[in-house]
């Protein structure tokens, strides 16, 4: 199996993580009944590490489909090579660091750490397109 292939699954178990850390710390901030129930209170503003984790979440969210998608074109079209490997490592070791940056609410290194994220993705987006 490509390396791609395998990092691209380390990217959906950090899907996971992301999933659970933000449960957990909403849970642990409203309750394990409010947790169990319907979810129709209204509710005070999260402490900062849950909106932290919501707001690392939705950006993971909103990312890794991107990346998906672009490394899976790219195995199909055959295109694996430098570009797909070095990249897929950078998306989903920078996405790694990001979670624990993000929830300790490091703004400007968290930005930088998404910045690399994101180079990894437009070298597999640039594969997928010209190889």
């Amino acid at each position: 199996m490509p390396i791609e292939l395998t990092l691209l699954g380390v990217a959906v178990l950090l899907g996971a993580v992301h999933i659970f850390a933000a449960a957990h710390v909403r849970t642990k901030q409203y309750g394990i009944e409010w947790n169990m129930g319907a979810r129709d209170a209204e509710l005070p503003p999260p402490n900062p590490i849950v909106g932290r984790l919501q707001r690392a979440q939705s950006n993971y969210f909103e990312t890794f489909p991107l990346f998906a998608v672009a490394l899976l074109a790219a195995v199909v079209a055959g295109r694996l090579g430098w570009k797909t490997e070095l990249g897929a490592h950078l998306f989903v070791w920078a996405r790694v660091v990001y979670l624990p940056i993000y929830a300790a609410g490091i703004p400007k290194l968290r930005t930088a750490i998404f910045g690399v994220s994101f180079v990894g993705f437009l070298l597999v987006l640039s594969a997928m397109f010209f190889g």
